[in-house]
């Protein structure tokens, strides 16, 4: 099949699909799909004190991280708000950060700035290493993941289409979509807190040591509730056209929050993630873009 290629956007020139996006569903869950990621930039961390220097400066705990355990990790600003999001393996002697292209320099720029006196190195390793998602049982951050020299890059891409169908982004964002995991610049906004995406746990840490906004997110969890929770949408699939990220999502007319990824998936129909004002009641039909949506929780109320 031809392949249909994402023209804009964090993931614009990379596969969008092969014009048999259920199918290509299918296959990821089968554990029978590949993908090829390689738009994603690279940055490459090396040093004796990489991890836990990375482990201060990041929320995740990554001191005693084993090699080739793949984690998802964030910055967040002095408040609280989430900055960068990551995917992170370390091969014994370096960490390998997969980033979104528009986020890459702004991230260099920051790890950069806060080397000090440890024994650290940071550089922009796109050019020398890609990333794809390997065929195999999905794990729970959306691979198994390959990092690949990209000298070898056409190779690997041939091996693991002798043995697997190569899918595009939308068979990985349906299945992203339908198990809950936000993606930043899709699903949160410049005032987006952990607490509200549902990460606690995941790629922020709740038992380490200080890191920049930790105040926020440890004062949030243990006095109170975030001010707006994670959502999953079921849109009406009557509906012609879907409405795009970003549509206000509605209750009785008022706005209560924003609508993030929106994914056709092969057995749930059309459906979003969506974050939204933490009142907002779970039994309400939404409206998005004229389109009516109902809520599956992700964040507890």
């Amino acid at each position: 099949m031809t392949a249909v290629f994402v023209e804009e956007g964090p993931d614009k020139g990379a596969i969008w699909h092969f014009g048999e996006p259920n199918k290509e569903q299918r296959a990821l869950e089968a554990g029978t799909a590949w993908a090829d990621l390689s738009h994603l930039k690279i940055i490459a961390v090396a040093g004796v004190d990489r991890l836990t220097w990375l482990h201060d400066v990041t929320t995740q705990h990554l001191s005693a991280l084993p090699a080739g355990e793949w984690v998802d990790v964030m910055v967040l600003d002095p408040r609280g708000h989430v900055e960068y999001q990551f995917l992170l393996v370390d091969d014994g002697s370096t960490s390998w950060l997969v980033i979104a292209p528009d986020y890459c320099e702004g991230l260099l720029a920051y790890l950069s700035k806060m080397i000090f006196t440890r024994q650290v190195e940071v550089r922009d390793a796109s050019e020398e290493f890609a990333l794809l998602r390997a065929p195999g049982a999905a794990t729970a951050l959306g691979g198994p993941y390959a990092l690949v020299p990209r000298k070898e890059l056409a190779e690997m891409r041939t091996a693991f289409g002798t043995h697997a169908m190569q899918v595009g982004t939308w068979a990985l964002d349906a299945l992203r979509v339908a198990a809950g995991r936000p993606r930043i610049g899709f699903d949160t906004d410049h005032k987006s807190i952990p607490n509200e995406l549902g990460v606690l746990g995941g790629a922020v840490h709740m038992n380490k040591g200080c890191y920049r906004g930790q105040e926020t997110v440890a004062k949030i969890f243990n006095l109170g509730n975030p001010p707006r929770r994670l959502v999953m949408l079921h849109l009406d699939g009557s509906a012609v056209v879907m409405p795009n990220p970003g549509t206000p999502v509605e209750n009785n007319g008022v706005t209560v929050g924003f609508l993030g990824t929106v994914a056709r998936h092969h057995e749930l129909g059309p459906i979003a993630l969506a974050v939204i004002k933490r009142t907002t009641p779970v039994e309400a039909t939404l409206t998005v873009g004229g389109v009516s949506a109902a809520q599956q929780v992700i964040v507890p109320v």
